[in-house]
């Protein structure tokens, strides 16, 4: 597992600032929530720690480490991507093993990780079901096995639950903190749901048109928001 420290971090996109001279830092273990209304810059910091998108300026370091320009193969993350980004054609079983036959890891080894990592998600006894024939929320776990059986340092969710009808979000929540907890990964979490947040983190960052408005545990946030938006964001 690994912290991860964002220094100075800014993203523009031409003249737009999606993120503005970001410094934060997810302790090793962490589950570090990104918390903030559309557009307030959430996702891109997690693009950016992923990978996916190259800050305009500073650096981001995964324990000592600086992976700033790195390729997202060579930082050892999973991601869970709201849509889930599952392949439709393959099998629960197929999907899982994507990132381990990308790593070319034995088959033996293979279907023993993709068991175990089924077993956890409470997915044992449907790997051979097409993705058509799960449920939104078996789909959600699916996403969640082939993320964590690569065995990342670290675990992002984009908005995982954001699919999901309100039932099988409480339901669904609980069993992801539950297994954050068993595994002890550091996880960065990205939602709009201030109560899902307050549920799951060990601490938020509150975001606004790509700034900090508050950081702090789910307690301090609630109880003693910094400013006039977040006390209005979280009412």
């Amino acid at each position: 597992m690994s912290s991860v420290r964002l220094v100075n971090i800014t993203r523009k996109f031409d003249s737009v600032i999606a993120v503005s001279d970001m410094n934060l830092t997810v302790q090793d273990g962490e589950f570090f929530s990104l918390l903030g209304p559309s557009g307030c810059g959430k996702t891109t910091i997690l693009r950016m720690i992923a990978g996916f998108c190259i800050p305009t300026a500073g650096e981001i370091f995964f324990g000592d480490r600086s992976v700033s320009t790195l390729p997202p193969n060579k930082r050892n993350t999973g991601m869970v991507f709201q849509n889930y980004a599952l392949f439709p054609h393959m099998t629960v079983s197929e999907n899982v093993a994507f990132g381990l036959r990308a790593r070319k890891i034995p088959a033996p080894e293979r279907q023993e990780r993709v068991s175990g990592a089924l077993e956890l998600v409470d997915l044992a006894g449907l790997e051979n079901r097409k993705v058509p024939q799960l449920s939104g929320g078996q789909q959600q776990r699916v996403a969640l096995a082939r993320a964590i059986v690569i065995e990342p340092e670290i675990l992002l969710m984009d908005e995982p639950l954001s699919n999901l009808d309100a039932k099988l979000r409480r339901e669904t929540r609980d069993q992801l903190k539950e297994l954050q907890r068993k595994l002890s990964i550091t996880t960065i979490y990205v939602t709009h749901d201030q109560e899902e947040a307050l549920i799951l983190s060990d601490r938020i960052v509150v975001l606004n048109q790509g700034v900090c408005q508050q950081l702090g545990s789910p307690d301090e946030i609630k109880d003693n928001p910094a400013n006039e938006f977040v006390a209005s964001f979280l009412s």
